[in-house]
């Protein structure tokens, strides 16, 4: 049998690339330490605005459908509103932080009925006319032609707050085989009471008030109410 031995001249030259593997190590350890703690600093920022797409004047088309200008998408929970003026979708900021919706997130994009104004002085409350998009998530800053199917009627510390509730006006972008109110209350009833519950408690438990629902006849003559369609 044959015995190897190592010298003490070898294991001399050994113990150098022990301390260089130490360093690089070390050094790995540290780039990673820094990489962790600037991923924890950049996710305490405030999200960057989202450019826009242009917005249509219109609020119906020629074909029957309506345009709605999405702000939040699906499956999301940060709160965005559009600087009208600047054409960007910025956060919502509440003591300097993105407001974010401490529930779960969005159900379905959420945004706005282009060239809608509910007027204060017939009622309204100011803004253009909520409506929340069931579908797969959409980018937001983008605008979707909808299909409304009905309106969620609720009340928001005694202040009306509707909901304009839709599909994608072409059936191949719908998620659900949806046209008309009576089809989501019965086939897709399930559908209906997730979208209900999120929004009684998306604020809080009991900020938001169920005033009762409407079909999609009523949620077409709310949006002409509205309309600002010349």
């Amino acid at each position: 049998m044959t015995h190897k031995c190592i010298s003490s001249d070898n294991i001399t030259a050994i113990k150098p690339n022990k301390v260089l593997l130490k360093g690089q190590i070390g050094n790995k350890i540290v780039f990673l330490s820094l990489v962790f703690i600037a991923v924890i600093i950049m996710s305490c920022q405030p999200t960057a605005e989202t450019a826009s797409v242009p917005i249509p004047t219109n609020t119906f088309n020629d074909d029957g459908s309506i345009n709605v200008y999405i702000e939040i998408s699906a499956g999301t929970n940060v709160k965005y509103e559009l600087d009208k003026e600047e054409n960007v979708l910025i956060p919502e900021q509440i003591e300097g932080q993105d407001r974010k919706i401490d529930f779960l997130p969005y159900p379905g994009n959420y945004g706005f009925v282009v060239s809608t104004l509910m007027d204060k002085d017939e009622g309204g409350d100011g803004d253009a006319m909520d409506v929340i998009i069931l579908s797969d998530t959409r980018p937001n800053g983008s605008v979707m032609k909808v299909l409304p199917i009905g309106v969620l009627m609720l009340s928001d510390a005694g202040e009306i707050d509707h909901k304009i509730i839709a599909v994608p006006f072409e059936a191949s972008e719908r998620t659900i085989n949806i046209e008309k109110f009576s089809t989501f209350i019965t086939r897709y009833n399930a559908a209906q009471m997730i979208v209900q519950e999120w929004f009684l408690n998306y604020k809080g438990v009991g900020k938001m008030k169920l005033l009762g629902w409407k079909d999609e006849q009523y949620a077409l003559s709310e949006i002409r109410k509205w309309s600002q369609d010349k």
